[in-house]
């Protein structure tokens, strides 16, 4: 009972963004720390758009399972979607083939920030949530 109130389809897809935001945070880093390495390609980290498709796969009418006997109606999650990263190596900025551009990076940076941040404030309330419920519900 409680797996189905705190493992909702919203959670899972707030989880998986953080774990996104996070890994591209991570990414970011590394390219701003190989900004002057020759030859280096950044990297990027692609989520959004196979989430979109899993979403849309998953969008229709979902059933929750309450008893063993019961069968899976609609999609149970987002288990397989994860963030993936992609280095690119269709660009180079300078001569010696380096392609991190650091303005690029400063403002995915600060775009990334802003979406952890949305993120991490719709998780907390989802958890204000369940706290009303649990305190409301024991009056």
């Amino acid at each position: 009972m409680l797996e189905n109130i705190l493992f909702t389809r919203t959670m899972a897809i707030l989880e998986k963004g953080l774990d996104a935001a996070s890994m591209r945070n991570r990414v970011i880093a590394n390219n701003l720390a190989n900004i002057d390495t020759p030859g280096y390609k950044r990297s990027e980290v692609v989520f959004e758009d196979e989430l979109k498709k899993a979403i849309g796969k998953n969008g229709g009418i979902r059933g929750f399972i309450t008893n063993e006997k019961h069968i899976p109606i609609g999609g149970t999650g987002f288990p397989d979607i994860n963030p993936s990263q992609v280095v690119k190596h269709d660009t180079s900025m300078r001569n010696d083939g380096n392609n991190v551009d650091i303005d690029r990076e400063m403002a995915a940076l600060a775009k990334n920030t802003i979406m952890f941040e949305a993120l991490s404030q719709e998780i907390k309330g989802e958890f204000e949530k369940i706290k009303t419920a649990i305190i409301e519900g024991g009056r």
